[in-house]
C-alpha cells in the first residue's frame, strides 16, 4: 500500500512539473522579444535625437543622425515618441517590426510677445515658433540638470549637444537641427550678454545668473549676425551683465530679425544682375506662336537661397523663375524612342490666380552610363585676382574643383589656366589618373591682382581647340566672381567674345563664387551665348550636388541648341503667358533657323517650363483687348481641333551636329483637379509661385508664404536628398 501511495505521489509531481514546463515555454513564447526598428520625421525630414520609450518600462532609446531607432520590445508593448516641440504618439507593437513615425508640430501657447519688424510692422506672437524660442532663467533653474547646455537641450525643439574629449582638452559643440554651413562647420553662434562667446564658457555659466535666453534659427540667426549667425544663434541674457536700457536694446534687436528678408543690405550693393521685364499675357490670335530657347541653368536659386541664409534683402533682377524651378529633378519617365529626350505635359488649375490655368511642359534627358561617356577635355579656368581672397571665393573654387577631379577617368584629361592681371598656364594637358598632380596644382594657387577675363578666356579656348577630342566632350570650365576689369571686359565685350569661341565646338561651363561684387550679369551672358550651363556655387554642398552628384547632367551634353515653340488654340486660350525665360525668348522664325543658339541638354536632365492659361470665357483683370484692324483680316480655320490645347514643337541638334531635329507632340483641352496632379507638377508650381512673390510680380493676386508651403508639402514626399525641405524652409524664412 505504501509503495502504491509512492508510486501516486511521484505521477503527481511528475504532472505538475511537466504542467509548469509547458506554462513556462508557453510565456517564454508570448514575451520573445522582437527588435523594433523605424525612422522618426516631421514635416521636413528625419528628426535626430527624438525619445522611444516603452510605456511603463525604463527601456527607451534615441534617434540617430538620420532619425533612425532600434529597440527591443514584445508584441502588444506600447512605444511612445516624444521630442520637443512635437505631439507624442504611442503606437502598439504588432506583427510589423518596421515602425516609421510621423510627429506633428505642437503648439505652445504662452503669453501675448509684441514683435516688431525692421519695418515697424507690428505683430502678436502668441506661440512659440520653430524658428523663436525663448527659455526663461527660471525653467533652466528649475531643471533636473544643472549644466546650462544640457538644460537647454531639453526645452529647445532641435538643439543638440555633442561632446568630445580627446584626453587633452573637452569640447562641447551646439548644434541647432536643420541648419546647414558653408565649411561643413554648423555650430550655432552663442552670444552671452551681446558679447560673442562660445559653448564651453555658456557650459560654465551657473544657472542662477540667467534672466533668459532666446535661441534663433537659421535665416533669423544671419539676420542678426551675418554669416557668423548662419547655422543659428543662442542668445544669453545674465541678470547682473547689462543694464536694463541696455537689455531693451538687445531684445529689440532680437524682435526685429523676426522679419530677416527685409533687414537693409550693404553687401549685394556692388553685384550685378540684368534687369527684366516679366512676361505678360499674350492673345493667341495677336501672337499665335510662343518660341523659347531651354534653361538647364539654377545659379539663380543657389543665390537666391545665399540672400535668404544671410538675411538679406533679394534683388528682384537676382530671381530668375526658370532656374529655380529648375534647379529640382522631376520624375519624368525616360525616352522610350531614338530622341535623346522624353516630352511630358499636364494641365491643372493656376495655384495663384482664381480661375486661370497651368500647362507644365517637362523634358528628361536620357541617362548615360558612366562607362559609356565620352572622354573628356577640359580646361580649368580659374580666376586668381585680388577679387577672389575671400574665403567663400578661390578657398571654396580649389575645394569646389576637387570635387569634379575626383570623377575624371584615366582618358580623360584636365588642363589649368589662371587669370589675374594677364593669364597663363599652370597645368598642360593632364591625364585623369594624376589626380595628386592637378589637386597639387589647384591647392598653389594664390590670389592677387587684377582680371584680365577676356585674356583668360582666349587662352582657355586655344588649349581647348589645340586638344580637341573629335566626338568627345570639348568643354572650357569658368570659375570666377564675373568682375573682370582689365582689357575686355564690359558684356557686349564678352558676348562678341564667347559668340566667336562658341564656333570652335567647345562648351562652356560657368561657376560663380562670392557675394559683395558679384557679376551675375556676365556669368549669364558667356553662359547663354556661349553653348553652357551656369551655377552659383555658395557652399561645398552645392558643388558636391553640381559637380559631383550630377556630374554626367552639369558635363556631359546629350542635346544642343535645343528650342521649343508652342501654337495655342485660340477656341480655348484667351490668352497665354510664359513663366520666366526672359532672357531666353526667341523669334518664330528663329525656330527652324539653325544658325541660332540656344541651349543645351545634359545626360539625365530634366527641364521644365510653365504656361498659365486665361481660358475662352473667363473674366480677368489681366487680359488685353486687341484693336480692330484695318487692313489685314484674320481668316478662322476650318478644321475641327476641339480637343486640342495647343501643339508644340521641339528643335534640337545632337552635340557635335548643325543640323536640327523636329519632335511634335499635341496638348489634349483636358484640365485636371490640382490636387489630381503629380507630384512634381504642385511642387514645381509651388517653386515658381514663390520666385514669383519675391519678383513682387504684378500678375499674381495671391502671394501667400503660407499657401506656397502648403503646396510644396504636397509635392515633397519623393526627396531623398533633402532639396525640397530645404526650399520649404526658404519659404517660411519669406514673409
Amino acid at each position: 500500500m505504501k509503495n502504491v501511495k509512492n508510486f501516486s505521489l511521484g505521477i503527481a509531481m511528475l504532472l505538475s512539473f511537466l504542467n509548469f514546463i509547458t506554462l513556462s515555454s508557453f510565456n517564454s513564447i508570448n514575451n520573445t522579444k522582437v527588435t523594433i526598428t523605424g525612422v522618426v520625421s516631421d514635416e521636413l525630414g528625419p528628426i535626430a535625437g527624438a525619445n522611444i520609450q516603452i510605456k511603463g518600462s525604463k527601456t527607451k532609446t534615441n534617434t540617430d543622425f538620420d532619425g533612425k531607432y532600434k529597440i527591443e520590445a514584445n508584441e502588444n508593448d506600447i512605444l511612445v515618441f516624444t521630442y520637443t516641440g512635437k505631439k507624442t504618439q504611442k503606437i502598439t507593437i504588432k506583427k510589423n517590426l518596421v515602425v516609421n513615425v510621423f510627429l506633428e508640430d505642437e503648439v505652445l501657447t504662452g503669453r501675448d510677445v509684441e514683435i516688431v519688424g525692421a519695418i515697424d510692422i507690428k505683430k502678436k506672437q502668441d506661440a512659440i515658433t520653430s524658428s523663436n524660442q525663448v527659455v526663461k532663467g527660471e525653467e533652466i533653474r528649475q531643471s533636473a540638470n544643472p549644466n546650462v547646455v544640457q538644460s537647454l537641450s531639453g526645452k529647445v525643439s532641435g538643439l543638440q549637444v555633442n561632446n568630445t574629449n580627446n584626453g587633452v582638452s573637452p569640447t562641447t559643440r551646439i548644434v541647432l537641427r536643420g541648419n546647414r554651413s558653408v565649411g561643413g562647420n554648423n555650430e550655432a553662434l552663442v552670444v552671452i550678454d551681446n558679447v560673442i562667446s562660445d559653448a564651453r564658457t555658456l557650459q560654465a555659466l551657473p544657472p542662477e545668473v540667467i534672466e533668459y535666453t532666446n535661441v534663433l534659427k537659421g535665416a533669423q540667426g544671419a539676420a542678426l549676425y551675418g554669416e557668423q549667425g548662419v547655422n543659428g544663434a543662442i542668445i544669453v541674457l545674465t541678470k547682473k551683465g547689462l543694464s536694463a536700457e541696455e537689455k531693451k536694446k538687445v531684445q529689440e534687436t532680437i524682435a526685429k530679425c523676426q522679419t530677416p528678408i527685409v533687414v537693409p543690405n550693404e553687401t549685394s550693393s556692388n553685384e550685378d544682375y540684368d534687369s527684366f521685364i516679366e512676361n505678360s499675357f499674350t492673345n493667341p490670335k495677336n501672337e499665335p506662336l510662343s518660341t523659347f530657347s531651354i534653361d538647364v541653368d539654377n545659379a539663380s536659386y543657389t543665390n537666391v537661397r545665399r540672400f535668404i541664409n544671410n538675411g538679406q534683402a533679394v534683388p528682384k533682377n537676382a530671381v530668375r523663375v526658370e532656374e529655380m524651378v529648375n534647379f529640382f529633378k522631376y520624375n519624368y519617365e525616360q525616352p522610350k524612342s531614338n530622341h535623346p529626350f522624353s516630352i511630358h505635359t499636364e494641365y491643372s488649375e493656376s495655384p495663384w490666380n482664381e480661375k486661370h490655368k497651368l500647362v507644365k511642359i517637362g523634358l528628361q534627358g536620357k541617362h548615360i552610363d558612366s562607362d559609356n561617356l565620352p572622354n573628356s577635355n577640359f580646361v580649368f579656368l580659374i580666376d586668381v585676382s585680388g577679387s577672389m581672397s575671400a574665403q567663400n571665393k578661390l578657398p571654396l573654387l580649389k575645394e569646389s574643383m576637387k570635387v569634379l577631379v575626383s570623377q575624371l577617368r584615366e582618358n580623360d584629361k584636365v588642363a589649368i589656366v589662371v587669370y589675374a592681371g594677364a593669364a597663363g598656364l599652370v597645368l598642360p594637358p593632364t591625364s585623369g589618373n594624376n589626380k595628386e598632380t592637378i589637386i597639387k596644382s589647384l591647392d598653389n594657387l594664390n590670389a592677387g591682382g587684377s582680371t584680365a577675363g577676356g585674356a583668360g578666356i582666349e587662352l582657355a579656348y586655344k588649349i581647348a581647340t589645340e586638344n580637341f577630342i573629335k566626338g568627345g566632350n570639348n568643354r572650357v570650365i569658368l570659375a570666377t566672381d564675373g568682375d573682370f576689369n582689365v582689357g575686355a571686359s564690359s558684356n557686349k565685350d564678352m558676348e562678341t567674345l564667347i559668340e566667336e569661341k562658341r564656333k570652335s565646338g567647345v562648351f562652356l561651363t560657368c561657376l560663380g563664387y562670392g557675394m559683395g561684387n558679384y557679376k551675375d550679369s556676365k556669368m549669364e551672358i558667356l553662359a547663354n551665348k556661349g553653348n553652357g550651363n551656369y551655377a552659383y556655387i555658395d557652399n561645398i554642398q552645392e558643388a558636391n550636388r553640381f559637380l559631383g552628384k550630377e556630374f554626367k547632367g552639369s558635363m556631359f551634353a546629350i542635346a544642343k541648341d535645343v528650342k521649343i515653340q508652342i501654337e495655342f488654340n485660340p477656341k480655348h486660350v484667351q490668352s497665354y503667358r510664359l513663366i520666366g525665360y526672359e532672357n531666353r525668348k526667341l523669334r518664330p522664325e528663329d525656330f527652324k533657323n539653325d544658325a541660332i543658339d540656344a541651349g543645351e541638354l545634359g545626360s539625365g536632365h530634366t527641364v521644365t517650363a510653365l504656361y498659365e492659361i486665361i481660358p475662352v470665357g473667363v473674366e480677368s483683370k489681366f487680359t488685353n483687348e486687341i484693336p480692330d484692324l484695318k487692313y489685314t483680316e484674320t481668316v478662322k480655320s476650318t478644321k475641327d481641333y476641339s480637343n486640342e490645347l495647343a501643339t508644340i514643337k521641339f528643335r534640337y541638334k545632337k552635340p557635335d551636329g548643325e543640323k536640327s531635329i523636329e519632335m511634335v507632340q499635341v496638348i489634349e483641352n483636358k484640365s485636371i483637379a490640382l490636387q489630381s496632379t503629380s507630384e512634381d507638377f504642385k511642387f514645381s508650381s509651388a517653386v515658381a509661385w514663390f520666385g514669383l512673390k519675391l519678383r513682387d510680380s504684378k500678375l499674381v493676386e495671391n502671394k501667400s508664404s503660407v499657401a506656397i508651403k502648403t503646396l510644396a508639402l504636397q509635392g515633397k514626399s519623393i526627396d531623398a536628398e533633402g532639396y525640397r525641405a530645404e526650399f520649404i524652409r526658404l519659404v517660411e524664412a519669406v514673409n
